[in-house]
């Protein structure tokens, strides 16, 4: 068992409703039916080969800001190549590709998936890091700031009241479980990493020896508490987790207990 600094709690919960553009943080978030949180990834926007047009191939996807009213279902975009527009993405997905086709240049397709979303791993659920692991990071890096480490990572749940790397110890051979409001989360994979943590979330510009100096610190740092061989490499951070038993419509809340459980 990881000794906690403090209250274990749901810090944050953050979703990402256009896939590879800003999050947005919620109070409350529901469990969808694939294990998603609730507007995660709910849209995606596809190229004319039916590609996904994200961030790990096309930086300009960094300069674009999006603000989002979650219960109005609005979204506001803005770029530096477009004129800044509210959508109601609920109607209006027409007019949001005809936005994007200006800024990419190029024919976009959104699509919309309420139930799983576009998740990387659509087949796991949402994913997980401390409060200390991101403030750790941060202390890695000169540029960085504990927000913008934050942009960086885009994971869903943020806790506090346990250590740096505390979700490490959730993936692995006999690897413990936590609970959240009667869930149980189970660690699935670490998240290995792309080239998108090393970019300015708002320019695009990557931070020189970047993965370089994040793997050394990784190995430099490794807990005690972690079952290394279920790390293929260092380049990974937060857990992606599983969370067997859920139920659609189960709610997590900001400020809700987090306990460790035993494996089962």
């Amino acid at each position: 068992m990881v000794a906690m600094t403090d209250k274990p709690q749901i810090e944050r919960l953050q979703v990402f409703p256009f896939k590879s553009l800003d999050g947005t943080s919620l109070n409350h978030v529901e469990i969808q039916p694939g294990e998603s949180l609730s507007y995660d990834r709910e849209f995606a926007l596809f190229d004319r080969n039916g590609e996904i047009w994200n961030a790990k191939r096309d930086n300009r996807l960094h300069k674009i800001s999006a603000d989002y009213d979650i219960e109005g279902e609005k979204i506001a975009l803005d770029a530096p190549s477009a004129e800044p527009a509210t959508f109601d993405f609920s109607d209006e997905l027409k007019a949001i590709e005809t936005w994007f086709e200006e800024v990419l240049d190029g024919p976009v397709k959104i699509r919309r998936d309420g139930e799983q979303g576009f998740p990387d791993r659509p087949e796991l659920g949402p994913s997980v890091v401390s409060t200390a692991t991101i403030e750790t990071v941060t202390s890695w890096f000169n540029d960085l700031t504990v927000e913008g480490t934050r942009r960086r990572l885009r994971t869903n749940i943020e806790v506090s009241g346990v250590p740096a790397f505390w979700e490490d110890r959730f993936v692995g051979d006999d690897a413990p479980a936590f609970e959240v409001g009667g869930l149980r989360f189970e660690g699935a994979i670490p998240c290995g990493r792309c080239v998108v943590p090393s970019r300015d979330p708002d320019t695009g510009e990557a931070l020189p020896e970047f993965r370089k100096r994040f793997i050394q610190k990784r190995r430099e740092s490794f807990p005690s508490w972690a079952d290394e061989d279920a790390f293929e490499h260092k380049f990974a951070l937060t857990t992606i987790t599983s969370i067997p038993d859920a139920s659609a419509g189960s709610q997590l809340r900001v400020g809700a207990p987090v306990t460790e459980q035993d494996p089962i």
